[in-house]
């Protein structure tokens, strides 16, 4: 992915697409299991594809500024929350044939913010169409090393909303760099050896 300031992003021509979705979060001071910290609450979506994904969508710049776009979008899929600019927090173009350029912004809330804005989507428009569901990232690694982030990152995400996950959580210092680059090591050994009893299965 090439990154790009809102600036540069917004130079670029009528061809372009442009998407904007937004990470919630909050700190959260609970324990798992009385002893594992879950550190924050990361809100993503599990969506009418099977695939994760952050809440937002394709803006139409025609109509739209990039956050009056993502706030009417948030609108049917959560129904309670308005980002501004000053929650932007990166542009990239994406790669393959279609251009676009995918804007994702953060905001902090309080976990109660964010449990009402779970409870709000359940009763939303698109929940149970569009929208199958609302999850909570799993920051931590447990014991056996794959337990939380590792498995998490083992499911299949729409477009860039992977990468934007682990660079939300990297550049607001969510989790430590050591430990997300464990968790992605570790989904990457478990890929390959699924990849390898699968070829020596057949």
């Amino acid at each position: 992915l090439k990154p790009l300031t809102r600036y540069e992003a917004m130079r670029l021509g009528p061809g372009w697409s442009h998407s904007c979705h937004a990470m919630l979060y909050a700190p959260n001071p609970g324990m798992l299991f009385g002893r594992i910290p879950l550190r924050y609450a990361v809100l993503m979506q599990m969506r009418f594809d099977g695939l994760l994904g952050f809440p937002g969508g394709f803006v139409d710049r025609r109509y739209w500024s990039l956050e009056d776009g993502l706030n009417r979008v948030l609108g049917l899929g959560l129904g309670c929350v308005r980002l501004t600019e000053a929650d932007y927090l990166c542009s990239h173009l994406t790669e393959g044939p279609h251009r676009v350029v995918a804007h994702f912004y953060a905001r902090q809330l309080t976990l109660e913010e964010l449990h009402t804005i779970e409870i709000s989507a359940v009763h939303s428009r698109d929940h149970g169409m569009e929208v199958m569901g609302m999850v909570r990232v799993p920051l931590y690694t447990q014991k056996d090393r794959m337990g939380g982030l590792p498995n998490f990152l083992a499911n299949s995400f729409v477009g860039t909303a992977k990468f934007q996950l682990l660079f939300a959580l990297k550049i607001l210092n969510m989790v430590p760099e050591e430990k997300l680059a464990e968790a992605v090591a570790a989904t990457q050994r478990t890929k390959k050896a699924a990849i390898d009893h699968s070829g020596g299965a057949a």
